[in-house]
């Protein structure tokens, strides 16, 4: 029986990779991004995100299967776009969705999360995102702007790890887990490989096991596999794709 999932981050990188491969399995995909998708948003915004409903609910009205919140920027002087963006639009299409999934039987949510969360980043912003608090998150984060990436993926990642496990989400069988990919070759970090230097930075930030960059859609191989996970135990986890670089640098914490 063919099942709807809705992805944002649709049109381009992991969002598109992922889409592809559902629908070379005959499933229905909704996509969502800024263009070239079935629902065009801005998730930076408050509009957008209400907009992001408004839609889906119009056009799955039955509900949805799955939902990947993928829509991300890398945040390369766009610290409070980065904030926005990444946690609270994240936030906000899994929590907005929240009710379609529930008319499911066995819903399923992923969240991308990103080994950045591992690097150095702003706890006083990490701690507004948390508590909700957007319009203290962006201020917060000017003070340390090139942190915001790193920054809103942790957020992320400890959000999926609480909510995951609530009542309203494992309770209802909604599992929601979250993957966090390495350094992957997309549209978003393309240019980062025409700079020796960045190169080189990558390689210290991101220490891996094995030999070259992944592409696209070996994230969307296991991000597919979540979303149609058939068993009710999986939930709450960060499952780090990333060549090696979570146990290289945390070799004690599983």
């Amino acid at each position: 029986m063919q099942r709807t999932f809705l992805l944002t981050g649709s049109a381009s990188g992991i969002g598109r990779a992922t889409a592809e491969r559902l629908r070379a399995d005959g499933e229905r995909v909704i996509g969502v991004d800024l263009r070239n998708a079935d629902i065009e948003v801005d998730l930076g915004t408050p509009d957008g995100r209400a907009k992001l409903a408004e839609e889906a609910a119009r056009m799955a009205p039955d509900g949805l299967d799955g939902v990947l919140a993928g829509a991300g920027i890398s945040g390369q002087g766009l610290p409070r776009e980065t904030i926005a963006i990444n946690y609270f639009g994240a936030v906000a299409t899994l929590t907005g969705l929240h009710p379609l999934m529930a008319k499911k039987p066995r819903a399923r949510a992923v969240a991308i999360c990103s080994t950045a969360a591992l690097l150095p980043h702003d706890e006083a912003v990490i701690q507004s995102c948390l508590a909700g608090d957007e319009a203290a998150a962006l201020e917060g984060v000017m003070a340390q702007e090139q942190t915001a990436y790193m920054t809103s993926k942790r957020a992320l990642s400890l959000w999926v790890r609480r909510t995951a496990v609530s009542k309203e989400w494992g309770g209802r069988n909604i599992l929601l887990n979250g993957v966090a990919p390495g350094v992957i070759k997309t549209p978003m970090t393309m240019p980062l490989f025409d700079d020796p230097e960045m190169i080189r930075l990558m390689a210290l930030s991101n220490p891996m096991g094995v030999e070259g960059y992944a592409e696209a859609d070996e994230i969307a191989e296991l991000i597919a596999y979540l979303l149609r996970f058939e068993g009710h135990y999986l939930v709450g986890q960060v499952i780090f794709n990333d060549g090696g670089t979570d146990a290289i640098m945390r070799p004690d914490h599983f």
